[in-house]
């Protein structure tokens, strides 16, 4: 790079740390989202003529991979800090239904479409279906539950089922990846060994083995850094945020090694850590150092992605591949989170925003890199292309809705608050 190039990627970098910092409060009353800022800001600037370097996440797959990865992990640590809510089958119902009933239905009605209306093999149509699966921690913001609080009430059903939705979606979606990379490598055969495998290793195993290691690693961590002998490892004591990062990378390192899904480690580990000493004022040290880190790596990746649809990311995209990630938007994912949670939790209109919100993100850009670098696919920019339209759709639609539909339901909790106290 040139020190011209050097020097406006600094400049474009100081702007955005600073832009991080003071739009959240700029934009929490108006219908924009922070994310909306930035895909327009990079799409901008590289309809300019700065000498700003080139963004392609095909020609520098492994690089995408990893920092979406970090986004992600960061984004986790967070959302599992910030849960007020105890684990339980009760008080999670509405989690439970999402992931296990609107997520494998999603998937399977996405891919369905792509593979119908696009006419690619269906190993390329699971992986796009799967990449888009998860909903989203990284830009979700704007309906996910706040900084940790001593209150496990205080946190409404819209909020809660969404993050936690978030927190254990982003690994459950793994096994979905690895399905279509496996089929992708048994050349669209249904048949023979993989599928057992699959079953077995990618499915029981590796998930059995990211929630054990995550409790583990966080209830170890509770106890070392809450109630340790030594003063000196009692680092809740000295209020040091960061830290919440080593337990980020330890967890999702450890797991990893162990051959299992890091992501959703990284969240039981959050969960664990919280449960250790619930209502510590450490948790919101913590909780608040990761959501800065998380607000920057968004930034950043947000930029990005302007950038590469101003320089023709968005070539590839067809009608057919337009037409899905509309569908998946509007249709597929209100209406299959709607009937998931039917009798559930929450009143009507709780749960219509519960799925309408599905938030699509940075989560799909580390699946889709993931893939792409694992097994052999074709159509790579044009799963590209459909990803981050998608991805796009939601910025927009979502971001406009969040703040006038979470305002109404504040509204309407505290006027519903307000009639039972004063029936009481």
């Amino acid at each position: 790079m040139s020190i011209t190039t050097v020097g406006a990627v600094y400049g474009c970098l100081g702007i955005g740390a600073f832009l991080a910092a003071a739009l959240p409060q700029l934009l929490s009353r108006l219908p924009i989202s922070v994310p909306m800022v930035f895909l327009a800001a990079g799409a901008l600037l590289y309809l300019t003529p700065l000498p700003l370097p080139e963004v392609d996440p095909i020609a520098d797959r492994a690089w995408t991979q990893h920092l979406t990865e970090l986004c992600v992990i960061t984004s986790l640590m967070g959302a599992g800090l910030a849960i007020n809510r105890p684990l339980g089958r009760r008080s999670w119902a509405a989690t439970w239904r999402l992931l296990g009933l609107a997520m494998p239905l999603t998937i399977g009605a996405t891919a369905l479409v792509a593979w119908w209306l696009l006419g690619w093999p269906v190993s390329a149509a699971l992986l796009v279906a799967a990449a888009l699966a998860p909903t989203d921690p990284v830009l979700a913001s704007e309906v996910r539950v706040g900084e940790p609080t001593d209150d496990k009430e205080d946190e409404d059903e819209v909020r809660f089922a969404l993050t936690s939705e978030a927190g254990l979606n982003d690994g459950l979606a793994f096994p979905f990846v690895l399905a279509a990379v496996a089929l992708a490598g048994a050349g669209g055969n249904w048949t023979g060994g993989w599928l057992t495998h699959w079953a077995w290793s990618d499915v029981l195993v590796r998930i059995g083995m990211g929630v054990a290691a995550g409790g583990a690693i966080g209830l170890l961590l509770g106890r070392i850094l809450f109630r340790a002998r030594a003063k000196s490892l009692r680092l809740a004591e000295h209020g040091e945020g960061f830290v919440a990062l080593a337990a980020t990378f330890l967890s999702y390192g450890v797991t990893e090694a162990l051959h299992g899904y890091g992501f959703l480690a990284v969240f039981t580990t959050a969960c664990a850590l919280r449960r250790s000493e619930r209502n510590h004022g450490y948790n919101k040290v913590m909780h608040g150092f990761v959501e800065q880190v998380e607000r920057l790596l968004m930034a950043l990746l947000l930029f990005a992605v302007g950038a590469f649809v101003a320089s023709g990311g968005l070539a590839a995209l067809t009608w057919q591949g337009a037409t899905i990630g509309v569908l998946l938007h509007i249709l597929i994912r209100p209406a299959i989170g709607w009937l998931a949670q039917l009798r559930g939790p929450g009143l009507p209109t709780e749960r219509a925003a519960t799925a309408f919100f599905g938030i699509r993100g940075i989560g799909s850009f580390f699946y889709l890199a993931y893939a792409l670098g694992e097994g052999s696919f074709e159509y790579e920019r044009e799963m590209w292309a459909v990803v981050v339209f998608a991805v796009l759709i939601s910025v927009v639609v979502h971001g406009v809705a969040a703040t006038p539909v979470t305002a109404y339901l504040d509204r309407r909790a505290a006027k519903t608050a307000a009639g039972a106290e004063a029936s009481q």
